[in-house]
């Protein structure tokens, strides 16, 4: 059964580098996939309030017979309830749905500049993992200048800005960044949300190999440090991603993939989200 890696952040918890998404999964849905992902070895599922599914990621740990303390479990809080007391009513929320006492990874899922409260939100995570029902907080979707606005107005650091990283958006400058403050970088979208996979130069880098251009994107991720969370409902592709531990990447072949990034994005800009 093939073991993520763990990642060590900066609060000095650690992180297993892959695991599972689930965007756009249903309660239903989710169970099932988290029930075969935690089969396959995975031990680090990502949800959100946004994605109404966090009772079925619950139920599909709880299902597995897995103790609670051997999976990393990490959801995020919308912007509608963005504010600092809204904040902590929307992670008890999660929380009851979940079914658990504690989170091991709180996010803000989006900045929403044009609010201008996501200062009082991180806030609001701060307060939660002084309360002990969180062990680590971090953001979501944040560029440089709003990582900038957290650290000008004092307080923690986070310890991950999860963003939207494949490819064709590489985010060089926010990983930079990240990686100068102590932040790591975890990638949603890893792959474009699989418009990437008919890439000819992942196809070629895919045949050389003898795995699967999915493959190929999620150990390129992995080199470059990043925490990655693809998505499927597939046992079979479940599985496919999570095996990428035995194979290695060459120099050719990582510049040939850095050669993709073209800026592209396949979600929105974080300015531009109310």
């Amino acid at each position: 059964m093939p073991t993520s890696p763990l990642v060590t952040l900066s609060d000095g918890r650690a992180i297993p580098q892959l695991g599972l998404g689930v965007y756009k999964v249903s309660d239903s849905e989710a169970t099932d996939a988290v029930g075969h992902a935690l089969e396959a070895g995975y031990r680090h599922i990502d949800t959100a309030a946004f994605y109404e599914n966090e009772r079925g990621v619950g139920e599909g740990i709880r299902s597995s017979g897995i103790a609670r303390h051997e999976v990393y479990v990490a959801s995020k809080v919308w912007q509608s309830d963005h504010g600092y007391d809204e904040t902590r009513r929307a992670f008890d929320a999660s929380l009851s749905k979940l079914g658990f006492d504690y989170l091991d990874l709180y996010l803000i899922h989006w900045p929403a500049p044009k609010q201008n409260r996501y200062v009082e939100t991180w806030r609001a995570l701060e307060s939660l993992k002084a309360d002990g029902v969180v062990r680590s907080i971090g953001v979501s979707n944040f560029h440089p200048h709003h990582l900038e606005r957290l650290a000008q107005e004092g307080g923690e650091t986070p310890v991950i800005n999860q963003v939207e990283l494949h490819p064709w958006l590489q985010q060089q400058t926010t990983r930079q960044y990240d990686a100068a403050h102590g932040i790591a970088t975890e990638a949603w979208s890893p792959l474009a949300r699989g418009r990437i996979l008919d890439d000819p130069t992942l196809a070629a880098l895919a045949s050389k190999h003898d795995r699967s251009p999915a493959q190929i994107v999620l150990r390129w991720q992995l080199d470059l440090g990043n925490i990655v969370i693809p998505k499927s409902i597939t046992p079979a592709r479940i599985i496919e991603n999570i095996d990428v531990f035995d194979f290695a990447l060459d120099d050719d072949d990582r510049a040939r993939i850095a050669a993709l990034d073209s800026g592209q994005r396949t979600g929105k800009d974080p300015d531009d989200l109310d």
